[in-house]
């Protein structure tokens, strides 16, 4: 997590505290989620989604900071938004563990800024930089260091302050992921694959820590595309035909299930490249990696017909649909508003708004 720089407060009582907004800001949309604590337990709040126009925000850069803040203000005013945890996108956060001998004197700050000139491509002076102990023993303590571009977090942090917004913390959108998806006490390894629009993100969890995360230039409109294409009809009518047939292979299907193969393929491809890198080189310290229990899939387009079937026999790996409610409700006691279908699509910002009531 990295808090917002120059927006510190002071501890105010629980009572008093204001839940934060949980805001998953991509180049195509932002989406919002508040949980609500009630004498019944955790319930969800508000929460939806709101456009964003092409060109206002690119690979997770601001370019239109007048239309953006033509948004928030928008939502501000519609629901009330004081407080909000917002998501890093993985094209402009790097990732980087980093063992640090135990010594009585030790700075763990320090030694990180020391260290980031060896690990970033961006001059240290033009960083900002959070870490979470990720291991630690008598004589090492392993660290996992998440650090942005200072001027890209400056960014929002402005258009936030002109719309009187209050940023509790910039987070790693793979780190949100893994909130929402894996229980909070597993320590085990797992991949995550977030099938959005545009792009899909695949990142590996150890320790509920983010080890690793990556970026495939791929998505659900390619796909949407593949259909458009070949069937010569309109987008919606792609996109209809994709979400009705998917990759099931019924005698109807086979046309369909043959173009989409094309485009799955290659999103299949680069989960594989990833998974086998990972069980096949040692880490920075020469140590086996620890074996990937299981890949989880969550993102809009992973509930495409078949497409965990499909990864799963392909790959010979264990594969399933994530659960974004598995650490905030039973669905015994409370059946949220939102469709399981939907909530794979609000997996980050679920993560992010979640940090108020079991991380903070």
């Amino acid at each position: 997590m990295l808090r917002a720089k120059y927006n510190k407060f002071f501890p105010i009582p629980h009572f008093l505290s204001q839940p934060s907004f949980g805001l998953d800001i991509s180049d195509q949309s932002i989406k919002f989620v508040e949980f609500l604590e009630t004498h019944k337990g955790l319930r969800i709040g508000r929460f939806g989604e709101r456009p964003i126009p092409v060109g206002v925000i690119e690979s997770g850069k601001i370019i239109e900071s007048k239309h953006l803040k033509e948004i928030l203000l928008l939502l501000k005013k519609e629901y009330g938004i004081k407080s909000v945890r917002v998501s890093l996108p993985e094209e402009q956060v790097y990732l980087f563990k980093l063992k640090i001998i135990k010594e009585s004197t030790v700075d763990i700050r320090q030694t990180i800024e020391f260290s980031l000139e060896e690990h970033v491509p961006i001059p240290p002076t033009d960083l900002v930089f959070d870490y979470e102990i990720f291991k630690e023993d008598e004589k090492n303590i392993e660290v996992e260091v998440t650090t942005a571009p200072k001027q890209i977090i400056e960014s929002y942090l402005s258009i936030f302050r002109d719309c009187g917004l209050n940023v509790s913390s910039f987070e790693l959108e793979a780190q949100a992921l893994a909130r929402a998806v894996i229980l909070d006490k597993d320590l085990d390894t797992y991949m995550i694959v977030d099938l959005g629009k545009q792009r899909t993100g695949i990142s590996v969890v150890s320790n509920n820590i983010v080890i690793f995360t990556s970026t495939v230039d791929a998505g659900g409109v390619m796909l949407t595309n593949l259909i458009e294409k070949n069937f010569k009809i309109s987008f919606l009518d792609a996109e209809n035909m994709k979400v009705k047939y998917g990759l099931s292979r019924s005698s109807g299907n086979q046309e369909v299930f043959s173009v989409l193969l094309n485009g799955v393929s290659i999103i299949r491809d680069e989960i594989s490249k990833h998974f086998l890198y990972w069980h096949t080189h040692k880490d920075e310290d020469g140590e086996v990696r620890p074996k990937i229990k299981k890949i989880i899939l969550c993102g809009g387009d992973s509930n495409l017909i078949g497409f965990a079937e499909y990864l799963s026999i392909s790959m010979k790996q264990n594969v399933e649909i994530a659960n974004v409610w598995r650490n905030v409700i039973s669905p015994d006691e409370y059946i949220p508003e939102m469709s399981f279908q939907d909530s794979l699509s609000y997996a980050t910002a679920i993560g992010l708004a979640l940090r108020d009531l079991y991380y903070d």
